[in-house]
């Protein structure tokens, strides 16, 4: 097994921060449900030093393995930065302890950069708390009717 798959296998046994915050500041969504890959990702920032800076970071995910590790790292490395400094955090750097994702992996850590990215755009730090009208869950969206004229056709 490589180095790779062994971190992965060790953030997948234990990952961290995974789950809703009720009272996030800010929640980005990216993926599809009809294609399968889907990550929701929450912040809660706070004040340090005069700054407002990200406190808690966490995520939900369906999708692949690396997915989950990949949002399980990157929402530790968010701790303690500003919505600029996490702004420009690019895949790559979002892997942390992961490393470099092999070619086949590297729209995993584009699913965490892109959850992040949305939840930052839809950061409003002078708006009203957001608790009682949050974004719904990451499975409710899932259960959604999807949009358009999809038809799928059972093959026997």
């Amino acid at each position: 097994m490589s180095s790779f798959e062994t971190k992965v296998k060790e953030a997948l046994a234990n990952p961290l921060n995974q789950g809703e915050l009720a009272d996030a500041d800010a929640v980005g969504t990216v993926g599809s449900p009809e294609c399968g890959d889907m990550l929701r990702m929450w912040l809660k920032f706070t004040e340090k030093d005069g700054k407002r800076v990200i406190d808690r970071a966490s995520f939900q995910a369906f999708g692949c393995q690396t997915a989950i590790a990949v949002a399980s790292m990157a929402t530790e490395l968010l701790r303690g930065k500003t919505a600029d400094e996490a702004k420009i955090l690019t895949a790559q750097e979002l892997t942390g302890d992961l490393g470099p994702l092999p070619p086949m992996k590297i729209h995993c850590g584009q699913l965490v950069e892109g959850a992040l990215r949305n939840a930052l755009d839809n950061d409003a730090p002078a708006a009203a708390p957001t608790t009682g009208n949050m974004s719904p869950t990451l499975s409710s969206a899932l259960n959604q009717k999807p949009g358009g004229n999809l038809r799928i056709v059972p093959i026997d």
